[in-house]
């Protein structure tokens, strides 16, 4: 680093720019493609609800003032507050994301000044945004708010014709280590099986969405599991503190610091590489790898026009510019304080957004794991009575169905309804959604049936539709050389049982 200039880290720009619109992308195609049947005008928790709630909140309509303004200040910041939403205006706002984020990929913005790329990376920001505070429990994982700080932080990484702000290459540490170190100190403090090394014993089976490498990786010795829990502990309650190293350049000299630095960097990298090969984690563990780099810098050869240069260039910066990016070091700076309490505090919260517009979050996952595999599977018949019924089950894209099918891989795709059934057996009770959603399949509903990797009746209204639950377990090598099943299914009971139409 060389002062306000972080003249290592242009390799590590080009990543986080890059890889970050390439996550945009996938984002806005996950939601052209699941929006509308899950939150559409039509969908299973319509969005144009919520914002009619907003709305109706705003007016004050049968509360106070006070009351009214805190209801309303609970929907987060949308553009469709302003604008009627409709599912062709979702469609339309979801294409414009992804021909920006496309162009930042290709990296066309970055060849101008670098306001062009922040207003692109700024664009995203609000548009997904605008997604995210309608999407209700569809969109309330952990790596919406990750993304979402991502791009706003990427908005002020510059463009090729100068060398990325100091400030904003070590906020980008500073996500890193929110990310890990808070990731760590969930597991830590949460369940027992994360600090008696058992806990990937269990995780690579009952995970919420299996990859096709996850039933080998379940069955790895148990010595191995543990293993896997001590690197998980090194990798983010140790190593996150490293990240920072390369700040010791400004005073220390000599290549050490720098090295420190990006050293912890790859190991994150590498951790999350594992978590890639085994499971489907949507976009969590190839965000991280991209936000990762930001730790690694590569020496070139400097140019001594940084230091000579006209009074308004700074360390090769232009002066507004360096102005702006330090006020957005400022401002995350008074942010950070409540994430930084947060990370120490006896109840940790965990994915919390401490302000409107999803900055300086606290973020974790996993905190305890569970040791059985519960499925909720849906089942339809055309058969009048459902008492001596024949039963067709529904099939899902990425959730464990049939026991002889090899786990896909989808991520950094997202697969939003298979993740909330994952969320079903957990719960209380069952979800409004899901309700719906049963009645969505019994009028056969088109949009909501290519949610699903297969319908069993082929468009044809079924009569009556169940829930029943089923323990998973992964099959052995032995019984899998046997019946060639790759799960171990039991049946546990109806969840809920058979509902039809009311007809007439």
């Amino acid at each position: 680093m060389d002062g306000f200039a972080a003249v290592d880290f242009g390799v590590a720009r080009e990543v986080l720019q890059r890889g970050i619109a390439a996550i945009y992308v996938v984002a806005f195609i996950s939601t052209v493609n699941q929006f509308r049947p899950l939150l559409g005008e039509r969908g299973l928790l319509p969005a144009p609800e919520l914002l009619a709630w907003a709305k109706a909140s705003a007016a004050g309509r049968g509360q106070d003032a006070r009351s009214a303004r805190r209801s309303a200040w609970r929907l987060r910041p949308t553009l469709f507050r302003w604008v009627t939403y409709t599912d062709r205006r979702l469609a339309a706002l979801c294409w414009t994301g992804c021909v920006v984020a496309a162009a930042l990929v290709c990296g066309i913005p970055q060849l101008f000044t670098p306001w062009a790329p922040m207003a692109c990376f700024l664009a995203l920001w609000l548009g997904y945004m605008s997604i995210v505070s309608i999407g209700q429990t569809f969109y309330g994982f952990g790596w919406e708010m990750l993304l979402l700080e991502a791009g706003f932080l990427a908005a002020f990484l510059g463009s090729a014709a100068e060398p990325p702000p100091t400030v904003v290459i070590v906020l980008f540490w500073w996500l890193v280590f929110r990310l890990e170190f808070g990731a760590g100190m969930i597991k830590i403090r949460g369940g027992r099986e994360w600090r008696d090394l058992t806990a990937l014993t269990y995780h690579h089976e009952t995970q919420p969405m299996p990859g096709p490498l996850s039933r080998q990786a379940h069955l790895l010795p148990r010595w191995f599991h543990k293993g896997e829990v001590v690197g998980n502990h090194i990798a983010q309650l140790i190593v996150p503190w490293f990240l920072f190293a390369p700040l010791l350049g400004l005073w220390v000299p000599g290549p050490v610091p720098a090295i420190v630095g990006a050293v912890a960097g790859a190991i994150v990298i590498a951790t999350q590489l594992w978590l890639v090969i085994t499971g489907n984690f949507a976009w969590l563990n190839w965000i991280t790898i991209v936000l990762a780099f930001s730790a690694i810098g590569l020496p070139f050869e400097r140019d001594s026009t940084l230091a000579h240069g006209p009074p308004w260039i700074v360390d090769g910066l232009p002066l507004p510019w360096l102005v702006v990016t330090c006020a957005v070091g400022v401002v995350y700076a008074v942010l950070s304080w409540w994430p930084l309490h947060n990370l120490f505090a006896h109840r940790q919260l965990m994915n919390a957004s401490f302000n409107r517009w999803q900055l300086a979050n606290a973020y974790g996952a996993f905190g305890t794991v569970t040791k059985q595999r519960i499925e909720i599977v849906i089942e339809g018949t055309t058969d009048e009575d459902p008492d001596a019924a024949t039963w067709r089950e529904y099939s899902f894209k990425g959730k464990p169905g049939d026991v002889r099918r090899v786990p896909r891989q989808f991520a950094p795709y997202h697969l939003r309804l298979d993740w909330l059934m994952w969320f079903l057996p957990l719960g209380r009770s069952l979800d409004d959604w899901f309700t719906v959603l049963l009645i969505r399949l019994l009028e056969a509903d088109a949009a909501t049936l290519r949610l699903l990797a297969g319908d069993p009746f082929r468009g044809e209204r079924p009569v009556w539709v169940r829930a029943v639950a089923y323990h998973y377990r992964f099959t052995t090598h032995a019984e899998f050389r046997t019946a060639r099943e790759r799960w171990h299914r039991q049946r546990r009971g109806d969840v809920l049982g058979p509902m039809a139409l009311r007809r007439g």
